[in-house]
């Protein structure tokens, strides 16, 4: 049943998209830019919906207090397609770094030139970089929220900490609040996989870090705070579902865990 429910969900999932987008394509560049924000967020909500009739996958999310009102830096753990999409209906006027490449993809490009995406050659250096932070810039200052994975790219539960540097130099530039936001979708939604699983599990939106320390300290605490909130939630979330296939990395940080190893952040240092 898991498998049938997967494959189903997974058509679903994108027919569901592309039907949206013939549906509400007119509208969404005829309404202003932040208006037309409304159209990706229902598709966001539409697909928890299915997530959860279809594979029977529900969440909920704590510390939604937590967040702060303004420009500020939303910073996810990243392990699943979930995550990309997932939160944007909690977020007023988010916004991404993203590869140029993407803005080049018919129609799905238009939507993100829309919402004033700022595209990166993630080859470039000196003035491209400046002018890509200049942007960024003016984006946060007009109250919107940078989405911004610390690890760069998606990893499966559990796997050992890969924080880039990229946040800390943001951080600092920036001078804005930065949210840490842990979640484990990779059990139920895994990257690479077409398989889906049903359960239920959290979001949980930590303190904000206000801005002004150092970088290197930043990185540091925001890694003590996000790794160790992480293991705990894992816990957490393995013990409320025990018919989960768990992936390779996870059974082996339960196994660290139980044993007593040290933190994922501990580790790294």
């Amino acid at each position: 049943m898991i498998a049938f429910r997967s494959v189903l969900f997974n058509a679903v999932f994108y027919l569901n998209l592309i039907a949206q987008m013939i549906v509400f394509t007119p509208i969404y560049f005829l309404l202003p830019r932040k208006k037309a924000y409304f159209v990706p967020k229902f598709w966001a909500r539409s697909n928890h919906w299915l997530f959860k009739v279809i594979v029977g996958t529900t969440f909920e999310i704590e510390g939604l207090e937590n967040i702060p009102a303004g420009g500020y830096i939303f910073a996810p753990k990243h392990q699943s397609f979930w995550d990309a999409y997932a939160l944007l209906p909690w977020l007023s006027d988010p916004f991404y770094i993203l590869k140029r490449e993407l803005t080049w993809i018919p129609l799905f490009g238009w939507y993100i030139k829309k919402q004033r995406m700022v595209p990166v050659n993630r080859g470039a250096r000196g003035k491209v970089m400046t002018a890509v932070m200049e942007r960024t810039k003016a984006e946060m200052n007009a109250g919107r929220q940078l989405i911004i994975y610390p690890e760069g790219t998606r990893r499966p539960p559990g796997a050992p900490p890969e924080y880039k540097y990229g946040i800390a130099r943001l951080y600092r530039d920036l001078q804005v609040p930065v949210v840490p936001v842990v979640m484990h979708p990779g059990l139920f939604w895994p990257r690479r996989k077409f398989i889906r699983q049903p359960g239920h599990f959290k979001v949980q939106i930590l303190p904000a870090i206000s801005p002004g320390m150092d970088p290197d300290a930043f990185l540091a605490y925001l890694v003590d705070v996000m790794e160790t909130a992480s293991d705990k939630l894992l816990v957490e979330t393995v013990d409320a579902n025990p018919h989960l296939m768990l992936p390779p990395t996870a059974i082996k940080r339960l196994t660290e865990l139980k044993a007593g190893t040290p933190g994922q952040a501990e580790m790294r240092a």
